[in-house]
C-alpha cells in the first residue's frame, strides 16, 4: 500500500524547499565586473571631444568625460588608469550623428579597444529645423549598424549614454539673454531653440515634439542594447534625466558642456558603467 503524506507534511516540504530556494537566491555573489580594459575608446560628437571646455570653439579632449585626461573632471579613462588601463583613444568627431557610429567604432575595433563609450545622437535631434531631425527608423538601423561593428571585437563592453535632454537646455537659458543671443548667432539647435520666449502653442508643440524624438531614440538605444547581450550597457536614462545646470555650459555657446558640465557628465555616467 502506497503511504501518502499529511497535508501538514506537505506544507513542511513546500515551505522548507522555498526557505532553501531563498537562501540560494540571497548567497548568490552579484554578477562580476568584467575584466579591466587595457585600452578604451571613446565614439561620439563634439561633447565627448570636449568642444568649448577649455578655449574658442575649439575641442578639448583632454576634458572628455570618457577618455579625458584632466583631474578636474575625472573622466572614466583616469578611473580606470587607477586599475590599470594603459590608452584611451578618442575617436569623436565635433557635429557627428548616429550615422558616423559605425566609421568611429571601425576605428576603435581597429585600436584593440576592449572598453568602448557611445554618446551620439544630439545633432540628430539639434538641427537646423524640425523637419531635418534624424527618422527614428533611420537612426535605429544606425545603431544597429554600429553595435555589428563593435561586435567584430567579442571581447569589447560598451557602455551606451542616453541623448541628452536639450528641452532642458532651453528650460534652464530661455531667459538668459546671453544664451539666447548665442543660440540666434550661432544657429544653435533651432529645431529646439527657435524662438526660445515664444509661449504660443506652435512654439510649444514644436518643442514637445523636439523632446519626444529624443525619447524615441533612448528608446532605439536602450532596445538595441539588450539585443547585443551582456557586452553592452545602456545608462537607463541617466543623461537624459540628469537636471544640468546653465552654471556646466560653456559661456561661448550656452550649448556645449564645460570642465564642471563634463565632470557631471562622467560622475553620472561612470554610476551606469560596468562597476569597475
Amino acid at each position: 500500500m502506497r503511504v501518502r503524506p499529511s497535508a501538514l507534511a506537505r506544507r513542511s516540504a513546500v515551505l522548507s524547499a522555498a526557505l532553501a530556494l531563498l537562501l540560494l537566491v540571497v548567497a548568490a555573489p552579484a554578477t562580476a565586473a568584467p575584466p579591466v580594459p587595457r585600452v578604451m575608446a571613446s565614439i561620439g560628437d563634439s561633447i565627448t571631444r570636449g568642444f568649448n571646455a577649455c578655449g574658442w570653439y575649439v575641442d578639448c579632449p583632454s576634458r572628455s568625460w570618457s577618455t579625458g585626461t584632466s583631474t578636474s573632471v575625472n573622466s572614466h579613462f583616469q578611473r580606470l588608469a587607477a586599475k590599470g588601463t594603459q590608452v584611451a583613444d578618442n575617436d569623436a568627431k565635433t557635429g557627428a550623428k548616429m550615422s558616423a557610429f559605425a566609421g568611429q567604432a571601425a576605428t576603435a575595433v581597429s585600436q584593440g579597444a576592449d572598453y568602448v563609450t557611445v554618446l551620439l545622437g544630439a545633432n540628430d535631434a539639434c538641427t537646423s529645423s524640425e523637419s531635418t531631425m534624424t527618422p527614428v527608423s533611420t537612426f535605429d538601423a544606425q545603431v544597429q549598424q554600429g553595435l555589428a561593428v563593435l561586435a567584430g571585437r567579442p571581447s569589447a563592453y560598451v557602455f551606451i549614454a542616453s541623448v541628452p535632454d536639450v528641452k532642458r537646455l532651453w528650460q534652464v537659458g530661455k531667459d538668459s539673454s546671453s544664451a539666447r543671443s548665442a543660440w540666434s548667432l550661432f544657429g544653435i539647435c533651432q529645431s529646439m531653440l527657435a524662438n526660445p520666449r515664444s509661449t504660443t502653442a506652435t512654439d510649444t508643440a514644436r518643442r514637445d515634439r523636439v523632446e519626444q524624438r529624443i525619447r524615441d531614440y533612448n528608446t532605439v538605444l536602450a532596445q538595441d542594447c539588450a539585443a547585443y547581450g551582456d557586452h553592452c550597457r545602456y545608462d537607463g536614462g541617466a543623461v537624459f534625466g540628469y537636471p544640468f545646470t546653465l552654471s556646466q555650459l560653456s559661456t561661448w555657446d550656452y550649448f556645449h558642456p564645460n570642465t564642471s558640465g563634463q565632470a557631471a557628465l562622467a560622475q553620472v555616467t561612470w554610476a551606469q558603467s560596468f562597476g569597475w
